[in-house]
Order: C-alpha cells, then structure tokens, then sequence
C-alpha cells in the first residue's frame, strides 16, 4: 500500500514538474480541459485553472485515472487553492448546431472568459484552440503530464457529473446519474424503449437511429 501512495504522489509531482518550465518562462498559466464529449446526452462543459507557482496537490491526476470519490476530494482541493477557476457550458441543442468538436472548443473558450485572473500562457489538453489565446500549447494527453491541465480535468468532470445527476431527476428512466450520458449498453437499452428526452444530441448516431425508429 506505501508503494502504491508513494507512486500516486510521484505522478503528481510529474505533473507539476512538467508546468515548471511554463511558470518560469510565463509567471502565470492556466490549464484547459473538458469533460463530455462521447457521450450521447447532456452538455460538453469546459474548466480552465490557474494554480498558483508554489501550488502542490497530493494524488493530483487525470481525472480518468481516479475514483469519483478521489475527485471530489481533489476538486475541493483545486477550488481551495486555485488562484482562479472558469467554467463554459455548450448545451445539448448546441452541440448539435455546432457539431462535438466545435462546441467543446467554445466551452473551452468560455471557461477561459469567466477566470477573474488572465494568464499569459494557457496549456490545453489536446490542441490549441482555434480563435483561442495567441499564447497556447496544445498538449497531447495534457491531463496525464500537467498539473494546471489535470486540475482542469477534475473540475470539468466533477461538474458535469452533478449536472447529469440534476437532469436524472427532471429525466428518469434513462440512467443518467449513473452512466453520465454514456453510450452504455444500459443507455442504449432504454433509449430503445423510451426514445430520445429534450437533451438527448439529436446528431449523435445512436440518437439518429432511436428517432428513425431503427433498432441496433
């Protein structure tokens, strides 16, 4: 068990390491993230994060890589110690108008334009932004090598999850509080019987072929 914590917090001291050449070179970085865009309900939500320099954040990792439980913990950490947090929203009705990839870079974006603080370089999970920051870096896998792109990972995930525990009680039957919007075979199931709800992504395949009146 010792091994095991001692190798979380050697990921999460990488992750920091890996901000260090940016904060010396910038002062003042944020990280990007977004959490969203597989599923087939619900909407693509975006975080942006500035941790302070000094900033150290045990067990810090991919959201991905955590239990729900780990993130909770470690989202009311980043919240405590974050110099400042935005968050953008791109709505179901949205992403179907934009299409996914377009509507998470305008979440992203958003969660950009809510920090109360700028930053003079931004790390983004992925690749840049388009109509983003002039300052940016587009990193693959960011949310496993970045601490401030981890932290955006954990915010983006933990409030899209409440958001589709809230719609599980306007929409019951389809799962959402526990599959999140997923693709589930669960989902699936009761998106065959039921047919789509208002903020199911009409555009999504699966979606499609339940208001088509298609079976898999």
């Amino acid at each position: 068990m010792g091994k095991r914590r001692r190798s979380r917090r050697s990921v999460s001291w990488l992750l920091f390491k890996f901000d260090r050449p940016y904060l010396q070179r910038y002062g003042l970085i944020a990280g990007v993230d977004e959490a969203g865009r597989g599923p087939l309900a619900g909407p693509v939500v975006a975080a942006a994060v500035i941790l302070p320099p000094n900033s150290r954040i045990p067990y810090l990792n991919d959201s991905k890589q955590l239990t729900a439980e780990k993130r909770l913990t470690l989202y009311q950490q980043i919240h405590q110690s974050a110099q400042a947090i935005g968050v953008g929203i791109v709505e179901h009705d949205e992403i179907d108008r934009l299409n996914i990839y377009h509507a998470s870079f305008a979440a992203m974006r958003q969660a950009l334009d809510r920090l109360t603080v700028r930053p003079r370089h931004v790390l983004v999970d992925g690749y840049r932004i388009p109509r983003g920051p002039e300052s940016q870096t587009g990193v693959i896998g960011g949310d496993a090598k970045s601490a401030c792109i981890a932290a955006a990972s954990i915010i983006a995930k933990v409030t899209r999850d409440r958001l589709m525990k809230a719609l599980d009680r306007h929409y019951p039957g389809y799962g959402f509080k526990q599959h999140k919007g997923y693709g589930t075979p669960a989902h699936l199931d009761s998106l065959r019987a039921l047919g789509p709800c208002p903020i199911h992504r009409r555009t999504f395949a699966p979606v499609r072929r339940s208001l088509a009146g298609v079976s898999r």
